[in-house]
């Protein structure tokens, strides 16, 4: 039996898994104070005999198992859970090997394997709604360097109309900045939701989006790239974001056709948790 956990700055997804990775249960409860919502993590998975455990949170995090703070969610906003030593705090009661990786790794490998890019050796997983977050698999092995890869914060170029400063707490500017699901309502007032499909907010948010995946593509060159995320639940815009990839690139590098290679997530709001899960079972495949 595995365990995976999806910690999310809203709320943690908690599950149990059989041999073949079918889920026997699961439940989610609100992010609230470390303490607290750990507790609720131990609790639930004491009633199981889990034999490793997958986690994706959501970061920054210490991923260097060579440094002080591996385990440790790093300089978050979220209040009260910058440098909590997560990792450690539930290895103190479970005696079993755990993966930690951040929530949109663990989404990525979801999607990878039995998701919208499942028979591919590699994937750049975005995920769009009140953040910018991203996780890469490459030769079926999550990427990470120095660090994880914060891809949700690079530099875009601003478009000459837009005036707006950013969200970012951190860059102002950055791809979070500009086009996460905040700076909608931040330009409009209006909820992403609720804003008509021909509003040229769209255009603005799917050419930003686009230049990110032109930048991935050129650096990672991956075989397809999946979106998730709140605000990806507008058809129209997969299709702008498409159009804005194809006006970015030029014609520059030879990528698959469009509609193949940029694609909306394959397990809707279950690729972390079934990320985590199957990071859990290749614990123990590949020890």
């Amino acid at each position: 039996m595995y365990g995976g956990i999806e910690a999310g700055g809203t709320k943690f997804v908690c599950a149990v898994a059989d041999e073949k990775l079918q889920i026997i249960e699961k439940v989610s409860f609100p992010t609230e104070a470390p303490e607290k919502t750990l507790q609720q993590v131990i609790d639930f998975f004491k009633k199981y005999p889990i034999k490793s455990l997958g986690i994706g949170s959501f970061g920054p995090i210490g991923i260097n198992p060579q440094n002080e703070n591996y385990g440790y969610v790093l300089a978050t906003p979220k209040k009260g859970w910058t440098d909590f030593n997560f990792l450690g705090t539930l290895k103190k009661i479970f005696d079993i090997p755990m993966v930690w990786t951040t929530d949109v790794n663990a989404a990525a490998y979801g999607e990878l394997k039995k998701g919208a890019a499942q028979g591919k050796d590699s994937c750049i997983y975005l995920t769009v709604g009140t953040g910018i977050g991203a996780g890469v698999v490459m030769n079926q092995e999550i990427f990470q360097g120095i660090a994880h890869p914060e891809m949700g914060h690079i530099r875009v170029k601003r478009l000459l109309e837009d005036t707006y400063e950013g969200t970012c707490p951190y860059h102002k500017d950055c791809l979070e900045g500009l086009a996460a699901g905040p700076s909608l309502f931040a330009r409009t007032k209006i909820k992403g939701e609720d804003l008509a499909e021909d509003h040229p907010i769209w255009k603005m948010q799917a050419n930003y989006i686009a230049q990110a995946l032109m930048n991935y593509t050129l650096t990672l060159a991956p075989e397809k790239i999946v979106l998730g995320g709140g605000v990806m639940n507008q058809d129209h815009l997969l299709h702008k974001i498409r159009q804005a990839f194809i006006e970015e690139m030029a014609g520059y590098m030879e990528t698959p056709d469009v509609d193949e290679y940029i694609v909306r997530w394959g397990l809707p709001n279950e690729s972390g948790i079934i990320g985590s899960l199957m990071l859990a079972k290749d614990a123990l495949t590949k020890k």
